[in-house]
């Protein structure tokens, strides 16, 4: 029996961004996503997920949920027996780009978070082909999530832990994946990631920017299968 795909979703994002995923992988497996709306710091998000998921699973997190996959994969006991990452960063928030986010809180507070989200779409998708439909996707999930949640979700990006040492010690089949064209989270991040993971693939998608399951959703899907068919790893 094929372990369940978690699939966490990112900042601002409902189950629409793995739609595509979800689809896909659907008819051979249990295929979770998980809400990431209870709490204000990545702990909480990842103690609210963990209650909700059977014992043992494969998880692939985008950008917010990438924070918590990691932070589950720290988590004793150890239920991850695949790790991916997508968009995201393993770092702790530099002192800089946490006041830089306080200006979209009050842009936020001000009732423009449809608005806040627009500019990031803007800034974070590659410019390819159904981009007006990506954006306005991302604009819609926002706008379902509502100002409360998206300031909580902003503030537990700001207080993120450094999962360093977490990625060092993974012993899971385990994917990073990227666009080449992200500008919040570039390859060269991913890398760096990727690197740190033993035996992780690195995987590339051209022509793609902050939001692959979506941008490119059949080049997303064909590497997450390959990541579901790599053989188990003992620990």
């Amino acid at each position: 029996m094929s372990e369940p795909l978690v699939l966490i979703m990112g900042k601002f994002c409902d189950a629409r961004v793995f739609q595509s995923q979800i689809a896909e992988f659907s008819q051979e497996r249990m295929v979770i996503v998980p809400p990431v709306f209870y709490g204000e710091r990545i702990g909480d998000y990842t103690a609210s997920i963990l209650s909700m998921l059977p014992e043992k699973f494969a998880v692939m997190g985008h950008d917010l949920g990438g924070y918590v996959a990691m932070e589950m994969l720290r988590k004793p006991p150890n239920r991850v027996e695949r790790f991916g990452l997508m968009s995201t960063n393993s770092l702790s928030e530099a002192p800089q780009d946490a006041a830089l986010k306080e200006g979209s809180i009050i842009s936020i507070r001000a009732g423009r978070l449809y608005d806040v989200s627009g500019e990031e779409a803007i800034a974070c998708l590659a410019n390819r082909g159904k981009r007006n439909t990506s954006m306005a996707l991302i604009k819609a999930m926002a706008a379902s999530i509502g100002p409360e949640r998206a300031i909580a979700q902003i503030r537990a990006i700001q207080k993120r832990p450094d999962q360093q040492c977490t990625l060092r010690k993974c012993k899971v089949p385990s994917v990073v994946i990227c666009g080449d064209q992200d500008p919040i989270t570039p390859v060269k991040r991913h890398d760096f990631m990727a690197g740190m993971i033993p035996n992780a693939q690195l995987r590339v998608l051209e022509n793609t920017g902050h939001f692959p399951t979506i941008e490119a959703p059949s080049e997303t899907n064909a590497v997450l299968r390959d990541w579901l068919a790599q053989p188990y790893v003992l620990r």
